[in-house]
């Protein structure tokens, strides 16, 4: 059955070092400021974290056939950093399973050998563009066209939403568009690498946004934009199955980000509830506190739980042990319960720490402000819901 290494905790205990050292003094004010640590990528890279899953001929750290559960240790890695922030966490999920995971699973020998090393050495990030302005869930609904003209891709439309498409070191964002139409009249959706600072590739303003202001995240809009015809990613047509196999993996990869949140507000909450008195005693002396504390320490053991299932799932998968259909229905169970349990975890954390909850001078007020995001990125809850049910055979 699955489990940590003691790998893992070792690497637990460095990554949560640095994420203390090197985050949390600073992240208030990234926070406040809306402002992206490009410095901090170098560092992460320094790590090694964003090539926990990338071999070694690419400058990951994943021994060519060994084991030991890479994508378990990317989670791991991603969990203690969003214990301290979650839009670090996001920039290292997103880095990987949305930037790197694509062109790593997908790529050409070419594409690998060309972008792979700067963006597992910190030295540049990749966006995902898979959802669109009028798409929203319906990532099948694209719109965003690319015809063939010569040597060259010609794309046209526009993504929504695109994490790591705009920082400055940004190099690349791998979109999906249609390329065709298929012989049952379906559309043919590729995938294409597109370059930043490609003529008519076009980098919208950062968006105004709820929370996780310290993570890039901006639309795309593409004017006649022109790519060599080698920058197909994989096979024409299939860029719609190849993104969904992504979207499962980075569906964990949320989850690990989930937990750490909910495992904070447990120990800030549980720290907070022994220092506070009110009528005389500390106020988880009451009975009504503490319940809700047991409640959250109760979300943070089933959230672990279910995430390094998954995980462990899918490095199984990955050694050829276990079946895609049973780590995309854990990785939807997973994420659905984590996203929605960080959400109430938060909400639970500000409610204890009362008047100072509702003040950005504590740290969970930003954490309620970022938790809401996780029930609606990498497939909303109501899409999770649609997943599992159909792989119980409830629906078509």
């Amino acid at each position: 059955m699955f489990e940590l290494s003691q790998d893992h905790e070792d690497l637990r205990a460095v990554v949560r070092d640095f994420a203390e050292r090197e985050v949390e003094p600073h992240i208030a004010q990234w926070d406040r400021d809306h402002e992206f640590p490009t410095h901090l990528m170098q560092m992460i890279g320094d790590l090694g974290l964003f090539g926990l899953v990338v071999p070694e001929r690419f400058g990951g750290s994943k021994e060519e056939g060994g084991e030991g559960g890479p994508f378990t240790a990317l989670c791991v890695a991603i969990e203690e950093l969003g214990r301290i922030d979650q839009s670090i966490g996001i920039t290292l999920s997103a880095g990987v399973g949305l930037g790197i995971n694509p062109i790593l699973s997908f790529g050409s020998d070419e594409q690998r050998e060309r972008w792979l090393p700067d963006l597992v050495a910190g030295r540049a990030l990749a966006g995902f563009g898979l959802t669109e302005p009028d798409g929203g869930s319906d990532a099948g609904g694209t719109r965003t066209r690319a015809e063939r003209d010569g040597d060259e891709w010609v794309i046209n439309g526009s993504k929504a939403f695109i994490t790591n498409s705009g920082t400055d070191i940004t190099s690349i964002c791998t979109v999906t568009a249609r390329t065709g139409t298929a012989d049952d009249g379906r559309p043919r959706i590729s995938a294409i690498i597109v370059p930043n600072g490609t003529p008519g590739f076009t980098v919208e303003p950062p968006y105004d946004k709820l929370g996780w202001n310290s993570s890039d995240t901006h639309g795309l809009t593409f004017d006649n934009c022109r790519v060599p015809v080698d920058n197909l990613l994989g096979t024409e047509g299939h860029g719609f199955r190849q993104f969904l196999k992504i979207l499962d993996d980075g569906r964990i990869a949320i989850s690990a980000l989930a937990t750490g949140l909910t495992r904070r507000m447990l120990e800030l909450s549980t720290a907070y509830a022994k220092e506070r008195t009110a009528f005389g005693k500390p106020i988880g002396s009451n009975q009504g506190v503490s319940f809700q504390i047991a409640d959250l320490a109760m979300m943070a053991e089933a959230s672990t739980v279910l995430t390094y299932k998954a995980a462990w799932l899918k490095d199984e998968h990955d050694a050829g042990r276990r079946s895609a259909a049973e780590v995309a229905k854990a990785a939807s169970i997973a994420k659905l319960y984590t996203s929605e349990a960080a959400v109430s975890a938060t909400r639970i954390a500000t409610q204890i720490f009362g008047g100072n909850g509702f003040m950005e001078e504590y740290p969970v007020a930003r954490f309620y402000r970022d938790a809401k995001i996780l029930e609606i990125g990498e497939g909303t809850s109501e899409v999770q819901r649609m997943v599992i049910g159909r792989h119980l055979g409830l629906t078509a």
